[in-house]
């Protein structure tokens, strides 16, 4: 577990060499499922499945982003657990009220952006419009951003567990590697062929769940007309 977490912090800075080589973590089988789930959630990852996701992703959000926050807000002496304890709340309100994780999953890195275009002496004043301008308008489109997170992330997935499956082709999965931006570029196109798909094809759980209350509506009148047509007979 302590190689997974030490793997995962390569994602709290600008590492890609990094975020790429926690394939070797992986075996080939976990590498298989990670692939199946990837594809699913670029297929099917921003409709209601995403309330499986956002649990997930909010223990992420805790794990990957608490250290960084309070070093950002100059907050010392953190306790290790803290970062698992906040990776745990986030992980129930995920479940509870994704709109909530896709607020702090959005508001956060924009804020951290606003934070250093402001430097280190008015962080505050750029992170705070950043994180509650950049939520706000997260949560109000909440479908097109469900479905490009969960699409960002199964295309990572993807990418990743491609790499671990084929693990045992030692010389092209270190020729893919030794060119992190590559498999980056790679997942790019995949997350927006995904979201391209859940968004503007992919009907919405609403127009879904109207197109199966229409079919129902026009089965129900077939049926009377057909009974109506017998009782004439």
């Amino acid at each position: 577990m302590d190689a997974y977490l030490e793997a995962l912090k390569a994602y709290q800075t600008f590492n890609p060499a990094g975020w790429v080589a926690i394939h070797r973590l992986l075996p080939m089988w976990a590498g298989i499922v990670c692939c199946g789930v990837g594809l699913g959630l670029l297929l099917f990852g921003g409709g209601r499945l995403f309330r499986v996701l956002a649990g997930p992703l909010g223990a992420l959000i805790g794990m990957g982003w608490t250290g960084v926050l309070l070093a950002k807000f100059g907050v010392t002496g953190m306790d290790p657990r803290l970062p698992g304890a906040a990776a745990a709340v986030l992980s129930v309100l995920g479940f509870l009220f994704p709109p909530a994780i896709i607020s702090l999953g959005v508001g956060i890195p924009v804020g951290l952006l606003g934070g250093e275009i402001a430097g280190s002496n008015g962080f505050l004043i750029g992170f705070a419009p950043g994180f509650i301008l950049g939520g706000l308008g997260a949560a109000a489109l909440h479908r097109h951003v469900s479905a490009i997170l969960a699409s960002m992330l199964g295309a990572w997935l993807l990418v990743i567990g491609a790499l671990a499956a084929l693990h045992q082709f030692g010389g092209l999965v270190s020729a893919m590697t030794s060119q992190p931006w590559g498999l980056i570029v790679a997942a790019g196109l995949f997350a927006i062929a995904g979201s391209v798909y859940q968004i503007a094809v992919r009907a919405s759980p609403e127009k879904a769940e109207r197109q199966l209350k229409t079919r129902q509506v026009e089965q129900k009148t077939l049926e009377k007309r057909w009974s109506a047509s017998r009782g004439g007979k």
